[in-house]
């Protein structure tokens, strides 16, 4: 028993979590964002890096990362830009290929996702052993906040569809933040088709097709405080015919 739970301890003790923050336009943000970040793992006292993906911000977001490297340290925060605009799937492709962590965290660069509840998805990771774990804002005390009527029935409506045709297992699929198993999210990754706002809710499909286990944590997700939501027209309709390709795919 007691050599059980020293390899538990080891194990614990060389897990490492990859935080990939995909930015554009978020010069504002990602100070706060950083600094919570430091604040809550130096707090955990899990080890961690996070790796900036900006695609070419004409805001000057690279320039502040770069700011922030030099105050936090270049092995706690790397820099991997892209040189321009090239969509989200292809962000978490180019950051997981720099991830050390055998742990990697996607979320939002603009304050909508706390750090506050990275703690506890690692714990809800290591308390079932999960291949991935979401945070998701429709079970338990989770919630959205500062969204207008329009959003709200948007992401309800987007998620209720997905239930109905896809029962995928998880009450979040259009949510980013989340916590895989560096290899659950690579293998993921090579599976998904799909773009933009669809890209989300595919990854939990896939990943119930792969047979992984999905833990939840409930978050409070609160809308940008600062810069624009990036969710428009073309994103809903991309939602739509990915949804129809996933149903009649899966």
């Amino acid at each position: 028993m007691a050599s059980r739970r020293g390899n538990a301890k080891t194990r614990e003790q060389s897990d490492k979590y990859s935080v990939l923050l995909p930015t554009y336009n978020e010069r504002d943000n990602l100070p706060l964002i950083v600094w919570l970040l430091v604040k809550y793992f130096g707090e955990s006292g899990y080890n961690y890096e996070i790796i900036v993906i900006d695609d070419g911000s004409p805001d000057g977001t690279l320039q502040i990362a770069e700011q922030l490297q030099k105050i936090y340290g270049a092995d706690k925060i790397l820099l991997r830009p892209r040189a321009k605009k090239l969509g989200l799937g292809t962000a978490y492709i180019h950051g997981i290929k720099h991830a050390s962590g055998n742990f990697i965290i996607i979320m939002d660069a603009d304050l909508s996702h706390h750090p506050k509840f990275i703690p506890q998805f690692i714990e809800k990771q290591k308390e079932g052993g999960y291949d991935l774990v979401s945070g998701t804002r429709y079970r338990g005390d989770g919630g959205v906040y500062g969204w207008d009527l329009r959003r709200k029935l948007i992401s309800r409506g987007a998620n209720f569809i997905t239930q109905v045709l896809l029962r995928p297992g998880a009450s979040d699929l259009t949510g980013s933040f989340r916590l895989y198993k560096t290899e659950v999210l690579k293998k993921l990754v090579e599976q998904c088709v799909s773009k933009g706002y669809v890209f989300q809710m595919e990854m939990i499909v896939r990943a119930r097709q792969l047979g992984y286990t999905v833990g939840e944590v409930p978050i409070s997700f609160v809308d940008r405080v600062y810069g624009e939501s990036k969710l428009g027209g073309n994103e809903i309709v991309s939602f739509l015919k990915g949804l129809l390709t996933l149903f009649v795919t899966t």
